[in-house]
């Protein structure tokens, strides 16, 4: 209901209340099988060309990433809705947002992988993978907890009850570092160390800088619909080839530009 009318007086706005149930992202994330059949489609696709990145010395998924023959082979991923899937937390909580909800909801409630993400992980490693996790979840502190980034603490933890290892050194928040919501500072700081063969996430931003209106990073000029589309076009050659794309029609850099 946009508008409630009040005998005697003027329409009002009345506020826009939101309905999970009626949210047909939220309920197709959580209920259709398409979803899970997306999610390991893409994971088996990116197992299927592990090995010819891996033999290839001179690939790279990193634009502009030159003379990284010798360096061992690295994937970025991206964390929520890329390895940790939040439907759950999605659907339950109540608006607006916090990133506390978000911490609080995992400390009480068990991490769900997306699909295909634990096989392909494992395949990776197996073949002498790096694999590092670039999240846009900030450090906050939390009450008195001493920990400048309990956070980076709770991404871990969420990964790990998936049954997959990981250590700090693996993990990137954002506000670390003096790093922001631009993950390309993050991902080229891997790229130092490591020839960077995949990149998987379920945001434009996790494979291009200046996707959002926001200024992050190297960006001078706000990001418009035209403008994504262009990115998407001028780097057609990426896509499924070394990048790889989940759905994310819950949340994303995208909702911005509706």
């Amino acid at each position: 209901m946009l508008f409630a009318m009040v005998a005697g007086a003027s329409c009002t706005t009345a506020p826009v209340v939101h309905s999970p149930e009626d949210d047909l992202g939220l309920q197709w994330v959580k209920h259709a099988a398409e979803y899970p059949a997306i999610t390991m489609q893409v994971y088996q696709s990116a197992t299927a060309d592990l090995p010819g990145f891996i033999a290839d010395q001179s690939w790279s998924a990193m634009p502009g990433q030159e003379d990284a023959q010798g360096l061992r082979p690295a994937v970025i991923l991206d964390v929520d809705e890329t390895v940790v899937s939040n439907i759950d937390f999605q659907i339950e909580h109540e608006r607006p947002f916090t990133n506390r909800k978000l911490y609080d909801f995992y400390r009480q409630n068990a991490a769900i992988p997306v699909p295909g993400v634990v096989e392909f992980i494992a395949a990776a490693r197996d073949a002498g993978v790096a694999i590092f996790f670039v999240t846009n979840r900030p450090c906050e502190f939390i009450d008195d907890d001493p920990d400048p980034c309990p956070q980076k603490r709770g991404v871990i933890e969420e990964i790990e009850s998936l049954g997959i290892a990981v250590d700090e050194d693996h993990v990137m928040l954002a506000d670390q570092h003096g790093w922001d919501r631009a993950k390309i500072r993050r991902r080229e700081l891997i790229a130092e160390t490591h020839r960077v063969i995949m990149l998987i996430g379920d945001d434009l931003g996790d494979f291009l800088p200046c996707v959002r209106k926001k200024l992050y990073g190297p960006c001078t000029e706000p990001a418009t619909k035209e403008s994504r589309r262009s990115f998407v076009q001028q780097y057609s050659g990426y896509w499924g080839n070394g990048w790889y794309i989940l759905p994310g029609p819950t949340h994303g850099s995208w909702t911005s530009f509706r």
